[in-house]
């Protein structure tokens, strides 16, 4: 079951949809009236999913949806009466999964989460491959410039030197690139 949290200043519509969030099967954790605790909020309540319902986005509730995003990401469904291209957009890049304009029949919540759900584990997979096609990127450009060290100073072709790296490597039980990292911080202190 998952664990749903609310955000609305209205009690009438949040009612309803509670009621309906209940009937389908979820748990609904936590009821906010405004965004401003939003980050403290899921970061002690640990939702599963956030439902903000609103008129219209506003900048506050943007702006406090994207630091939520940045520290404590959720899928989050956002139910609005603004259907404006700039609010979508804006809104989808603070981190909003899916944006329903207007009302929804109580059976269509179930698939529009799920939507919102699998949209935010495909962006969280996205970005966790980012992160380590990044970190790959940058331990390839520390270990070349530790071979153009070697190379340099012991007079090393391109391969001499990635196998020397390797060896040393090899033979110290480190990785590659943390072993090429040690290299140049050493010779940027014998130059200094």
């Amino acid at each position: 079951m998952l664990k749903v949290m609310i955000v609305d200043n209205n009690r009438d519509r949040t009612k309803s949809l509670k009621q309906s969030l209940l009937d389908t099967g979820y748990e609904v954790i936590a009821h906010l009236k405004d965004t401003v605790n939003l980050e403290g909020a899921c970061c002690e309540l640990q939702p599963d999913v956030v439902i903000i319902d609103t008129d219209s986005p506003s900048r506050d509730t943007l702006e406090n949806l994207c630091v939520m995003s940045m520290h404590h990401p959720r899928p989050v469904v956002m139910f609005t009466h603004d259907g404006d291209k700039e609010k979508i957009k804006t809104a989808t890049q603070a981190g909003v999964c899916a944006y329903v304009v207007g009302t929804i029949p109580s059976e269509r919540l179930t698939p529009v989460i799920d939507a919102a759900v699998a949209r935010f584990e495909e962006f969280k997979h996205l970005r966790a491959e980012l992160a380590m096609a990044k970190t790959q990127l940058d331990e390839r450009k520390i270990i070349e410039r530790a071979k153009g060290l070697l190379m340099k100073q012991r007079n090393l072709d391109e391969e001499e030197a990635y196998s020397l790296l390797r060896s040393m490597a090899m033979k110290k039980n480190m990785k590659l690139a943390d072993l090429s990292n040690q290299l140049i911080e050493a010779a940027s202190m014998l130059i200094v």
